[in-house]
């Protein structure tokens, strides 16, 4: 009657065993979720785009006349490859004197001189940091004009990158997905599950 009220010594002696398991995955959990957090906000922060952060002349400025060069700041470096700016007078006429240079945050835009007064539009395109196409559109003002006049018959038009986008677009679309985030994942919580049955194991060894 004694043997079937009282619980074995195996069953008394496991029960601290077992409780201490269950303290080193309560205290392995919270370490876990605090990594996948990490990782998912440094996925979030990778994956993102860069941006333009200013601009010489500034968005709505009203200048003297056109300047040497046009500067644009980003957020971060963006690729040597495939930048485009424009700056494009009231005519139509295209300012800018060869391709941008790309310096670590900013692209500079070699400018004709004689440029007229008025007001000129910049369109921009270049390649951020994440592989991905950025472009924007902003205008400044000049007050006086120069001498020399654009030659016209030369002048490229507004920038036709429409298709070109759509394709960089879809091709960018096939790696967008953060397989390296996943991973990163999997494999914490293979650690985990790996700590786990080790702590058990050891627990059981101590028998």
């Amino acid at each position: 009657m004694d043997a079937f009220l009282l619980p074995s010594r195996s069953a008394t002696f496991d029960r601290p065993r077992r409780r201490r398991a269950d303290r080193v995955l309560a205290a392995l959990l919270p370490a876990v979720l605090l990594a996948f957090a990490v990782l998912l906000g440094a996925g979030g922060a990778a994956t993102a785009h860069d941006e333009l952060t200013g601009s010489n002349p500034a968005e709505g400025a009203v200048v003297d006349v056109l300047p040497p060069s046009l500067e644009l700041s980003f957020s971060s470096v963006p690729s040597g490859i495939g930048a485009q700016i424009q700056v494009l007078d009231a005519s139509g006429a295209d300012w800018a004197d060869g391709p941008a240079a790309i310096v670590d945050r900013s692209a500079t835009q070699p400018l004709r001189p004689g440029a007229p007064a008025g007001e000129y539009t910049v369109n921009w395109r270049v390649v951020s940091a994440d592989s991905h196409p950025i472009e924007g559109s902003f205008a400044f003002t000049t007050q006086e004009g120069g001498t020399t006049a654009p030659d016209t018959a030369s002048t490229p038009g507004p920038m036709d990158v429409q298709d070109d986008q759509a394709e960089e677009t879809q091709q960018a679309g096939v790696g967008d997905f953060p397989w390296s985030i996943v991973l990163m994942i999997a494999a914490l919580v293979a650690i985990a599950v790996v700590l786990a049955v080790t702590a058990r194991k050891r627990l059981g060894a101590g028998r």
